[in-house]
């Protein structure tokens, strides 16, 4: 917590670091209870609240004719009358927007401010009426609001969930559309999404750059009518590829922006929590870490369906917000409506956020320790993934991130445009690429250079072979580096419709070379290879296989003379019936794993087979280990914390000043998720080794911000080990100087 005096001269967005939100419904100007609402803020030790204010719906007494004042508001200044409340304890207030939709009465007086198909007919949300971002609905009557509400009420910023209008699936043929798009692009609106038009192309990134003008717009209006401090900041969501499908530019974003705004509520079917910590992570990387992810935490029951007001089950908030702690994210609690006949909710966030107060110093401000980088950008989900990013983006990230995790092996989300300024920075060992099609001519540069200058390089299936437009190149773009060459053939598929697999096509394996299993106990039949040959580091743990599981992609590619393919493809055969599910050809010439390692340069792994999507989508442990020992090899072992015990733990050490933080969720029970977590599986004991920067000899204090315990360690071997007898939910270490040696 900063000091009073330093309090009174640092803004507000860079101070606020525990938020409320009662979303407020229509019929709560009549049942909203301020003197309950003003004890919970003080019982969750909150320092901002994010209050309704208008857009779609008004809960102020609006001079706007059109601006649709609450049902239920009767002339009631509800939003005033809250904001007047946190102003009086001392509370920053965010006015909430929500405002790309309006009424029919609206759309009555202004058709042509609204969202319409190429036939005319207008888009709609429900009742509602989808509002046009080239219209002047965000010309002129949002900035109206927003003035209305500074002036009125002096607020620090507004806060605005649905600020960049109609999603990508859907195209907008207004006059104001037209206009706009033929100026820029001297052509016609696409009528289609057919991402082979350049004219297509081109309106993408359009609709882009018009978000980031939004964005500019808003913000000098709020800076022009409320200081330098009020701030206009859209919500943005933790899914990359649901960024996309708004047009939201995250690295533009994070470039215009003092903080975010987290609009990631809670995971999705199929989603771990290790997902918000992780996104923590990558906004971070392009925002900054001295900024602030103040996040949107739904203490009600979202989900599949989303149930607004019932209570989300305490153990399912706790890991979404401790999972988010660990990735820099600072806790903001958020309900649907001010009164609730289920009251489980209320109980959720205080225990929270009480120990995030009392925790807050090793929070906040502090840089992350990793060795390994993992490349992303949204051009690539975009102009790769196309419609289908899912399986070309999706599976393959969360495949290799989660290998990283259960490897327990800190990593970094990196953009693709700051490859070489995050290397350096941070001293990554090795970057991964997974199924990263799209690259651009500098972002490969950066990536050779890396490898060049002696950085590891994992890279998967299609990487580097599509420009930044997603038009498929000749041949790798980094061909040279990884040691193969692009034959245009592949085998089996990457579409994740297991209703449509073909069985045979799906039924294959790799096969390790050198094989072993004459030398493992089993049948012999007198054919086995006799050659007692070592195998190489990476298949560490396959000993008594000669054969892993696959039924994925593979690239077929040709490997240059100075590379190694250390598995190949066995060719799909039959799973029914039993009787022939047999290998009708055991082996092929077509190589899955290629190692490459060059004088003077990094270590580098090719995945022709596309084990990260394969895990991300049947999470077979042995896809898991093989990608955990590619990445320990290609940063040559070298990663700074080992974490030794049983469960799936998420893992992230962090730098603050003078002492090492680290955050450890368990996650156990809990890695892919698909039902509401209801139970806490303890691990323990964990032993945990960090790298620190002191001599041996010397001692350092350690503290287990969970436990409430401590102890003093000795350094050996420029290293510090800690045992952690359990770990419920999650544990925070801090490791400070001690004494030092006299040696």
């Amino acid at each position: 917590m900063l000091p009073a005096t330093t309090r009174d001269t640092t803004p507000w967005h860079r101070r606020a670091v525990r938020w409320g939100q009662t979303n407020l419904t229509e019929i709560d100007p009549i049942r909203y209870d301020g003197p309950w609402w003003r004890e919970h803020w003080k019982r969750t030790s909150i320092q901002g609240v994010i209050v309704n204010a208008g857009g779609i719906v008004a809960y102020y007494p609006s001079e706007l004719d059109l601006h649709h004042q609450a049902e239920h508001l009767g002339g009631r200044d509800l939003f005033g009358e809250i904001a007047a409340d946190a102003r009086a304890d001392d509370l920053t207030v965010i006015a909430r927007m929500d405002s790309n939709r309006a009424d029919e009465r609206f759309y009555i007086e202004h058709p042509d401010w609204f969202t319409v198909d190429a036939d005319g007919r207008p888009y709609r949300a429900g009742d509602l009426y989808i509002s046009c971002v080239n219209s002047p609905y965000y010309d002129e009557f949002l900035p109206a609001v927003f003035r209305e509400v500074i002036e009125r009420y002096g607020v620090d910023g507004f806060a605005d969930n649905s600020w960049s209008g109609l999603l990508r699936d859907r195209i907008c043929h207004c006059p104001h559309c037209r206009r706009a798009f033929r100026a820029v692009a001297q052509s016609e609106l696409p009528r289609t999404h057919d991402w082979d038009n350049p004219v297509y192309r081109q309106w993408i990134r359009w609709n882009y750059a018009r978000r980031l003008e939004i964005w500019e717009r808003n913000n000098a209006i709020a800076h022009e009518r409320g200081g330098e401090h009020c701030l206009w900041i859209g919500m943005n969501s933790g899914d990359l590829t649901h960024q996309c499908r708004n047009f939201r530019d995250y690295k533009g974003i994070a470039d215009r922006t003092e903080l975010v705004f987290l609009d990631s509520q809670y995971r999705h079917a199929g989603m771990g929590f290790q997902r918000n910590g992780e996104m923590g992570n990558l906004i971070h990387g392009i925002l900054g870490w001295d900024k602030l992810i103040p996040e949107s935490m739904a203490m009600y029951g979202a989900g599949q369906p989303s149930f607004r007001l019932a209570s989300k089950s305490e153990p399912d908030a706790r890991f979404w917000a401790l999972d988010g702690f660990l990735g820099g994210i600072q806790p903001w609690w958020h309900h649907i409506g001010a009164y609730h006949d289920d009251r489980r909710q209320y109980r959720t966030a205080a225990p929270l956020f009480a120990w995030h107060k009392d925790n807050e110093d090793a929070l906040v401000d502090r840089t992350p320790v990793a060795t390994v980088g993992v490349v992303w950008s949204q051009e690539n989900i975009d102009f790769y993934g196309r419609n289908r990013p899912g399986e070309l983006f999706t599976l393959p990230w969360v495949g290799m991130t989660d290998a990283l995790i259960r490897s327990r092996i800190p990593y970094l989300p990196i953009h693709a445009d700051h490859i070489s300024r995050d290397a350096e920075r941070f001293g990554l060992k090795a970057l991964i690429l997974p199924n990263i099609g799209s690259l651009s001519a500098s972002q490969l540069d950066q990536i050779t250079s890396f490898v060049e200058g002696g950085g590891g390089l994992l890279a998967t299936g299609e990487t580097s072979l599509f420009n930044e437009d997603g038009i498929r190149r000749d041949d790798f773009g980094l061909a040279d580096v990884m040691g193969v060459h692009a034959t245009g053939s592949h085998h089996g598929s990457d579409r994740d419709d297991r209703a449509s697999w073909d069985e045979w096509g799906q039924h294959t394996y790799l096969r390790i070379s050198p094989e072993r299993r004459r030398w493992v106990d089993g049948p012999q039949n007198g054919d086995e290879p006799d050659g007692d040959l070592p195998r190489h580091e990476v298949l560490t743990g396959f000993d008594e296989t000669d054969t892993l599981p696959f039924g994925g992609r593979l690239e077929v590619v040709q490997v240059a003379e100075d590379a190694q393919a250390h598995m190949t493809l066995v060719p799909p055969f039959p799973i029914y019936p039993p009787e022939t599910s047999w290998m009708r050809y055991p082996a092929s010439d077509v190589p899955a794993l290629v190692l490459n390692e060059q004088p003077g340069s990094g270590r580098v792994a090719y995945l022709a087979a596309d084990l990260d999507r394969c895990f991300g989508r049947s999470r077979l442990p042995d896809h898991a280990n093989l990608l955990g020992n590619l990445v320990r090899w290609t940063t040559g072992n070298d990663t700074p914390i080992v974490v030794e015990g049983p469960g799936f733990l998420h893992c992230q050490l962090y730098r603050q000043a003078e002492r090492l933080v680290l955050h450890i969720v368990n996650l156990t029970g809990h890695e892919v998720g698909h039902a509401p977590a209801d139970h806490l599986y303890p691990m323990g004991p964990i032993t945990v080794t960090i790298i620190v920067p002191f001599g041996s000899g010397d001692t350092v204090d350690v503290r287990q911000l969970v436990s409430g315990t401590g102890s003093s360690v000795q350094v050996v071997d420029g290293s510090a080990k800690v045992v952690i007898d359990r770990i419920a939910d999650h544990e925070v270490i801090v490791v400070a100087a001690g004494n030092r040696s006299s040696g």
